[in-house]
């Protein structure tokens, strides 16, 4: 039975495997026009499939060579309207940029005579930075005015200089000498005093640090009086003389002014010359006459050199010039009338200045004291010329409205 079982099954194996080997057979030879058909329905797929991406890449490679030529003709539009707008008229943008490259190299000048010798602004910030370098390196003195007193924030007092475009501030201790007495009065207050009345008042200094960035500077002015008082005190000519001696005759500078007389600046030596020495002619006020920044001659009377750091001198503005009475004198005569100026009047009369420099003094008149500026008439009663004094009454009185 196990024989018959596996002939059966071999022969069942067999006619079970026959219609395997026909659909086999079916498949591979029958399906030629199926495949044929699926395979032209499946073509154009496939071959649309295929070639998306080489028509992309191919629009992709036309419209990049479109964009390429479109830059390359705006950029030549571009170039075309550059030239025309220079050959014509600058833009304002253009001129801006060109005037910022002007500025970073610097303004440029036509010159006349083929090298220039006007100075601009540049050059005169480039001048004072040099300056004030030269005098830090070199003790080189400058001179300023004194256009500012300031105050910092510990209450110290500062004189204000402008060299140009820089601030050179001098503290009150290195502008003025110290006192000898504060007369009861704080330091401070009494610096500050003395730096107001010196406002205007042209001095010298040395410049002691610079602060670029901030254009600032600070100086010393003692410093600098110092060194010029050493200069022409002690200083000599070829033959041996002293540079400033008795009867010399120089150019002094007015640093302050009070009612009772000045201080002048005469080569780093402050001298205080009273109202008797300024003029010829009757003063009630030298701040009438003078005032701080102002040059004037005078005439050296002494000069003590014994103590090199303690100088003494004298000086004189009315002796520095010739006597005007010496010939004012000559065009008044005895008992006749003159016109004249009220220009005092104290306990010993009134001073009326007369033409040519002189001055009349007159008793009290019956009819009152005149002003001072009144306009008067005045009787010669008597002349001195060894003691340049005349002396008259006064016959009328004008007093201006």
């Amino acid at each position: 039975m196990s024989n018959e079982i596996e002939m059966m099954t071999e022969q069942e194996r067999e006619l079970v495997n026959v219609p395997e080997a026909v659909e086999a057979d079916t498949c591979i030879e029958q399906p030629e026009l199926p495949e044929e058909s699926s395979m032209q329905e499946e073509t154009p797929a496939n071959a649309a499939a295929e070639e998306r991406p080489v028509k992309t890449t191919r629009r992709k490679k036309t419209a990049q060579a479109e964009e390429t030529q479109a830059e390359v003709k705006l950029k030549r539009k571009r170039k075309t309207s550059e030239d025309v707008s220079e050959t014509t008229e600058p833009e304002p943008e253009k001129q801006e940029k060109a005037g910022g490259k002007r500025a970073a190299q610097g303004v440029q000048v036509v010159s006349i005579d083929g090298h220039r010798t006007v100075e601009t602004q540049e050059d005169k910030d480039r001048n004072d930075l040099l300056d004030l370098l030269e005098s830090l390196r070199t003790g080189r003195i400058l001179s300023g005015t004194i256009q500012g007193i300031e105050r910092a924030s510990d209450n110290q007092s500062l004189a204000v200089i402008y060299h140009g475009a820089f601030k050179v501030v001098i503290p009150a201790e290195q502008t003025v000498e110290a006192p000898e007495d504060y007369r009861d009065q704080s330091p401070a207050d009494v610096f500050h005093y003395l730096l107001t009345k010196r406002l205007g008042a042209e001095v010298d200094y040395i410049v002691k640090g610079i602060d670029q960035e901030a254009n600032v500077a600070v100086a010393s002015r003692l410093e600098a009086m110092k060194a010029k008082r050493k200069q022409y005190y002690f200083g000599t000519d070829r033959d041996g003389n002293h540079i400033l001696y008795p009867g010399q005759c120089a150019e002094a500078r007015v640093v302050s002014v009070i009612r009772a007389g000045i201080f002048v600046d005469l080569f780093g030596l402050e001298i205080y010359i009273p109202l008797r020495e300024l003029s010829y002619q009757r003063m009630m006020d030298a701040s009438g006459y003078f005032r701080p920044g102002q040059r004037i001659l005078v005439r050296v009377l002494d000069v003590d050199r014994t103590d090199r750091n303690n100088i003494k001198a004298s000086a004189s503005v009315k002796q520095a010039t010739e006597n005007p009475y010496e010939k004012a004198l000559q065009r008044y005569t005895v008992d006749n009338r003159y016109v004249g100026t009220v220009s005092m009047v104290d306990t010993n009369g009134v001073f009326v200045a007369l033409d040519g420099g002189v001055d009349c003094l007159c008793s009290y008149p019956k009819r009152g004291r005149p002003p001072r500026g009144a306009r008067v008439t005045v009787r010669i009663l008597g002349i001195n010329r060894e003691s340049n004094r005349i002396w008259g009454a006064i016959t009328h009185i004008s007093v201006p409205r």
